[in-house]
């Protein structure tokens, strides 16, 4: 891979990653059209890696959350008293709403790498996880805040967020930002629950293509074009987080799920002529 795909493919990480918009689908898509096989174990591992680059600038934003919540559930751990802590219940909560994408992740690796990247699953994820989007977006009494956050509200953030290797088009951001508006969590609560939840998944899938696949990336994408976009799209996501936050606090997603149902019609259209190969 030469180094300016490597920095569009980190752009549109970047710019994607977190919002609902499906950031495997719009990678696929760009990989497809710059000529590349997607299906190839080098680009699998490819577009895992480079999601590293975004969660790091999710990392660096949220820092201090970050370390406020991590000293909560060390001290509760430790002391009970501190338990009712709702910081201390957040970090249970992050633990345990990853494991469903990481148990399924694993069970169904071959499903993922392989069928669940056709055009076909991303095209109708993206318009059928729109009406879903539009539902939960749409909810009144949107009141909860970050202090109210329960176990239970985390396991089915987490639960939601499996859904999203599974079916790329319907957007890791998109499913848990949608369960969060569910729960009755306020937009901007339920957007920043899903970089929360992201973080340790995200992570811990692109440390393991990282390792597992790092002889597949060598001989195929090669790790100068994949450390090139792994820090583009950190540095692009890092304003996109920015930005979506601001967003959110006086905008509804209506934006985002008209250009998810146009793009998944557009993929359609593609893949129909024969522009592109599903």
């Amino acid at each position: 891979m030469n180094w300016l795909h490597a920095i569009i493919l980190g752009i549109v990480e970047g710019i994607t990653e977190f919002l609902p918009v499906s950031s495997t689908g719009h990678l696929n898509i760009v990989e497809k059209m710059l000529g590349y096989d997607i299906d190839s174990v080098g680009m699998t591992a490819f577009t895992a890696v480079i999601q590293i680059g975004a969660i790091l600038a999710a990392v660096v934003y949220f820092w201090s959350d970050i370390v406020r919540i991590v000293r909560a559930w060390v001290t509760g751990l430790a002391r009970k008293d501190e338990r009712a802590n709702p910081d201390y219940v957040l970090g249970w909560g992050i633990i345990l709403g990853s494991l469903p994408v990481a148990v399924l992740g694993l069970v169904l690796k071959d499903f993922i790498e392989v069928t669940a990247r056709s055009l076909w699953i991303i095209a109708g994820a993206l318009i059928v996880w729109s009406v879903v989007m539009w539902l939960a977006d749409r909810r009144e009494n949107l009141t909860k805040d970050m202090s109210q956050v329960s176990i239970k509200d985390a396991l089915v953030i987490g639960g939601f967020q499996a859904l999203a290797p599974i079916f790329p088009g319907i957007s890791r951001s998109g499913a848990t930002i949608s369960a969060g508006l569910f729960l009755g969590f306020d937009r901007v609560t339920a957007t920043r629950l899903s970089f929360f939840m992201g973080i340790p998944a995200l992570i811990a899938a692109g440390l393991l293509e990282a390792i597992t696949a790092a002889d597949h990336i060598t001989a195929t994408v090669g790790w100068t074009a994949t450390l090139i976009a792994t820090v583009t799209s950190g540095v692009v996501a890092y304003a996109t987080i920015a930005w979506l936050l601001r967003f959110v606090s006086s905008n509804k997603f209506t934006g985002f799920l008209i250009y998810r149902v146009v793009l998944g019609v557009v993929i359609i259209a593609l893949v129909v002529s024969g522009v592109v190969a599903a």
